[in-house]
């Protein structure tokens, strides 16, 4: 006897209802044969700084008392530290080298600032802008015009501009020289992961860092004054118009307030990088390092979102979360006795054509406001006739100032 009509039409529409509910579970690569699959972290990752850094994954010590970490986190490696004692409180494929776009001006900065008086004036040749990938980011410098060192600075830290890069890697000598002073510096603080190819951050196979590394850059850098300076600068003056800091979390967007205690780092974004950004804040007398690179959700300002909600994290954590390694100190921890540690005394190699080995001028910064007053230099130790670096690397007086114009 045939099944009454009413009830094949519900046999038929539960069927179908199965297959719907398969289809939305099913995995990506049935849904649509030949989609490309996100990149893996390494199987096999650097361990310095700690086992569980070069382990693939989210790495953290939830216990009681321990917030969760937040959720909706689609960076492909981010990393929480404390830049005091170098605590990493979390982390996730720290050691995933990966494009790092312009957050590598951090190195460059770390390496040249000291080499130029800000006060030292430089007239752009046509040849010191030549090789900058197409697309790159620019301050507006042109050829035939004279800038101070001042400038030039402001350009790259506000603007990310290459064209500055360009111009401050001729002084150095050439662009190739300042890739070699980069690698031999990124070797120096232990920056293992990190492979430099260009100066300024674009594109080009083969150079990249990891947020281990941006971490450990940045916290150099955030030694010298005139770097906290010019990281933490919201706007400025150039050539008679006003630039503004692309870093959001400081100079805010439509979509993303400015951070209570931010104080820089640096950001970038290019094509095979994606979005990056390296933030340094203060809260409450702790400073924290937060590294995030190329979140996947495609939305304005996601890089800034993630980081923002790391270092809510971080600051509710801090003080109860068992880290899971630590920032190492740079490999060499030794100067020359009389040699103030963090002093900007690093001339460039002699005998390079065009290169002016000079010692840097005062490093204050007029009308600068920084959120971080970070004392200048490593907290050392007078041994033997050398200076030694403690292993927690102090960032003491802490100024209650917030970034400013």
């Amino acid at each position: 006897m045939p099944a009454p009509k009413k009830t094949v039409r519900r046999s038929l529409l539960a069927g179908a209802a199965t297959l719907l509910a398969l289809a939305a579970t099913a995995p990506a690569a049935l849904a649509a044969p030949g989609a490309p699959k996100s990149p893996a972290p390494p199987a096999h990752m650097s361990a310095l700084g700690g086992a569980r850094l070069g382990l693939p994954g989210t790495q953290v010590n939830l216990a009681p008392g321990v917030p969760v970490l937040p959720e909706g986190l689609t960076a492909r490696s981010w990393i929480v530290s404390d830049a005091q004692s170098g605590e990493v409180l979390a982390a996730h494929n720290a050691h995933w080298p990966l494009p790092p776009a312009s957050t590598l001006k951090m190195l460059f900065a770390d390496t040249l600032l000291p080499r130029f008086p800000k006060t030292m004036e430089h007239r752009v040749a046509a040849g010191d802008l030549e090789g900058m990938g197409e697309g790159s980011s620019v301050v507006g410098i042109k050829a035939g015009h004279t800038y101070s060192v001042h400038d030039l600075w402001l350009g790259v830290f506000l603007r990310s501009g290459n064209d500055a890069v360009h111009v401050l890697s001729a002084m150095n000598g050439t662009v190739a020289d300042t890739v070699r002073d980069m690698q031999q510096h990124a070797d120096e603080l232990q920056a293992r992961d990190t492979r430099v190819i260009s100066p300024d951050g674009y594109d080009e196979p083969g150079q990249v860092s990891s947020a281990y590394d941006l971490s450990l850059i940045a916290r150099s850098g955030l030694q010298k004054k005139d770097f906290r300076d010019y990281c933490s600068t919201v706007s400025a003056d150039f050539g008679g118009s006003e630039i503004r800091n692309t870093n959001r979390l400081l100079s805010g967007d439509t979509d993303v307030p400015v951070y209570q205690g931010i104080a820089g780092v640096k950001n970038g974004n290019t094509t095979h990088a994606g979005a990056t950004f390296t933030g340094v804040a203060e809260r409450g007398g702790r400073v924290l390092l937060v590294t995030v690179m190329n979140p996947q959700k495609p939305e304005h300002n996601e890089v800034y979102k993630e980081t923002a909600k790391l270092f809510d994290w971080g600051f509710q954590a801090a003080g109860k979360v068992t880290p899971v390694g630590e920032l190492v100190p740079p490999r060499t921890a030794a100067q020359p006795s009389g040699a103030p540690s963090g002093s900007a005394t690093a001339p460039a190699p002699a005998g390079r054509a065009g290169s002016r080995p000079v010692a840097a001028a005062a490093t204050g910064s007029r009308g600068m406001g920084t959120a971080l007053g970070v004392a200048g230099g490593l907290l050392v130790l007078l041994a033997g006739g050398v200076y030694l670096v403690n292993r927690r690397w102090p960032l003491p007086d802490l100024m209650r100032r917030r970034p400013r114009s």
